[in-house]
């Protein structure tokens, strides 16, 4: 939870998503292999074997939790409300807009009360938490198998600002950085993961580096040998990325400083002296 690292929520192939304080745990599992969370929360439907898909903690709501499942819901909790007997907590509200598998879930990192939600049926819905209609987004976008992250102003969906181009397969993941809001990344089946900057569209390129990719790609981590199944920014640690594929390898990588910083090593000198002075 970003608000407390030491609260960690868990999914398993029951119906319960899990809440454990580390603090409250000792370091070595319990040899008997009892799991004992410390809450569970319930609203998710156990349709056999069951198994989860996304979760988010909300940014900026302390203990707001979305999960993702197959039984075609979203499930919001507040961690903080008084749970009932044996721990378990139920869901705030279920979302009901989707009529397939849910694969992810993921809050607008600004507002507190927006999210998105991808799923099977080809939709990308955007909910909005303070309305009443739990089974109609605000928005609701088609989803494609094209090589191109897609560009889009939530106040007119009607039309499509930018398409970034340079993947040569189907794209997975797309995460805006936490840290600028010009920069982006995407991975996918091609095994490479690209940095995009925002600010950089339309640039003027030399016929050399127009060679390389559109302007407003930034850098391409080619270090993966497979699919890359997932990354994330780091919260604390601007421009560190961590990237995991399918061949179980995780790489927790920083592309170089002057591929981001624009400015000319005499003005970071000039400003170096001034500073010191």
């Amino acid at each position: 939870m970003p608000q407390n690292p030491c609260i960690i929520a868990t999914k398993t192939p029951s119906s319960d998503v899990l809440i454990f304080d580390y603090t409250k745990h000792p370091s070595k599992p319990d040899p008997s292999g009892e799991c004992s969370p410390d809450l569970r929360l319930r609203g998710h439907q156990k349709k056999g074997m069951l198994y989860f898909y996304g979760l988010s903690w909300n940014p900026n709501l302390n203990g707001h939790l979305l999960s993702a499942s197959d039984d075609h819901t979203i499930c919001l909790w507040d961690i903080n409300s008084t749970p009932r007997e044996n721990k378990i907590v139920d869901a705030k509200t279920v979302f009901t807009g989707h009529t397939a598998v849910v694969e992810d879930v993921a809050w607008h990192l600004l507002h507190e009360s927006l999210f998105g939600s991808v799923a099977d049926d080809q939709k990308l819905m955007i909910w909005d938490t303070r309305s009443n209609n739990t089974s109609k987004p605000s928005h609701t976008v088609d989803a494609h198998t094209a090589e191109t992250v897609a560009l889009w102003d939530l106040r007119n969906l009607k039309l499509k600002l930018h398409s970034f181009e340079s993947h040569k397969d189907e794209i997975f993941q797309v995460q805006w950085s936490p840290h600028n809001e010009t920069i982006l990344a995407s991975s996918g089946t091609d095994r490479r993961l690209h940095v995009w900057d925002l600010s950089k569209i339309g640039e003027e390129q030399s016929p050399e580096d127009a060679e390389d990719g559109p302007p407003e790609l930034l850098f391409i981590h080619g270090g993966h040998t497979a699919k890359i199944s997932d990354f994330s920014w780091n919260p604390n640690e601007p421009w560190v990325i961590c990237s995991v594929s399918e061949d179980n390898i995780m790489q927790v990588w920083q592309m170089a400083e002057n591929i981001y910083n624009d400015e000319e090593p005499e003005t970071l000198n000039a400003d170096l002296e001034s500073s010191a002075a």
